[in-house]
């Protein structure tokens, strides 16, 4: 890791913020030569700072620090990316969200990482860039796999945990405690295994061992989705050893647009409450993850 001299400047993505006195901010950061750190924007709170449109959540910048006792001072901002469509779609700042919450847990402080920065900036190019629900949920799990990659917690599975034997692409038995698979008959009768279908274990081999450009060429069906889904998060859950603030986010949108949906016709009334539900979500979560002034859900 370069040395940190008493003025320095580097790549930044906001991870994270807080607010701090009266008008300074505390950002979580994460760049590609220092690793996380946490430093101090002072005077960004205040409606004349030049600074404060190029610190939101998410944003790509170039940072010019200087080191102070406790944080070290952002002293000059420029902005590269703001991926303004992220923030414009609540869908997608809860992505981006989930995506800066893992990297949060999974990096260190002051430790260089430019695979990680690599991955974290390819993911929110092309979040900004997609228009399809699909290719974000795509997006996701091939972010978590080349993360858990990345970090050293990728499962095993191509080979048994038990036996070394290659998997036969049939039912095999899965652990998410040992982190891997393990083959029909090593796993038969073992009671703290679960079933993984064949094409369950096909669509995780391929997002783990793919780069995104070849992914996103790919129809996987919704059921298998969904079990990927299921699976990884689960799993996530385990190595973290923590809920997820984000997780429950997402879900709680989703579970907003299936409320929206016209299944069928809904009285007036009806549809009023739910402009009220979504905007007190709105509300609640923003806050939660630090975001302001979010836009309403596109279902609202």
């Amino acid at each position: 890791m370069p040395n940190r001299q008493r003025l320095y400047r580097t790549h930044a993505v906001v991870l994270r913020r807080r607010d701090f006195r009266d008008a300074d901010r505390i950002l979580t950061i994460f760049t590609p030569n220092y690793g996380k750190l946490e430093v101090i924007a002072k005077g960004v709170r205040k409606t004349t700072s030049r600074k404060a449109g190029h610190l939101e959540l998410f944003s790509h910048c170039t940072l010019m620090l200087a080191k102070g006792r406790t944080w070290d001072i952002v002293t000059e901002v420029v902005g590269v990316e703001s991926f303004r469509n992220i923030r414009q779609d609540l869908d997608k700042i809860s992505l981006a969200s989930y995506i800066s919450e893992l990297i949060d847990c999974f990096s260190e402080s002051d430790d260089e990482n430019q695979p990680m920065w690599d991955l974290l900036l390819v993911t929110l190019q092309e979040l900004d860039q997609t228009s399809s629900a699909y290719n974000s949920r795509l997006l996701r799990h091939w972010f978590e796999m080349s993360l858990l990659s990345l970090t050293g917690f990728q499962p095993q599975l191509f080979q048994c945990l038990n036996c070394d034997e290659e998997l036969a692409p049939v039912s095999n038995y899965m652990s998410l405690s040992e982190g891997g698979v393990f083959c029909p008959t090593c796993g038969q009768g073992r009671r703290d295994l679960e079933l993984i279908e064949a094409d369950v274990l096909k669509v995780l081999r391929f997002l783990q061992s793919r780069p995104w450009g070849t992914v996103r060429q790919v129809n996987i069906r919704p059921h298998i989705l969904a079990q990927v889904d299921n699976l990884l998060y689960r799993y996530l859950l385990i190595i973290l050893e923590r809920q997820l603030k984000s997780v429950d986010f997402m879900r709680r949108l989703q579970h907003m647009a299936q409320a929206a949906a016209p299944a069928a016709p809904v009285a007036a009334t009806a549809d009023a409450s739910l402009q009220e539900d979504v905007a007190d979500l709105n509300a609640a979560t923003m806050n939660d993850i630090g975001i302001k002034d979010a836009p309403q859900h596109a279902h609202t």
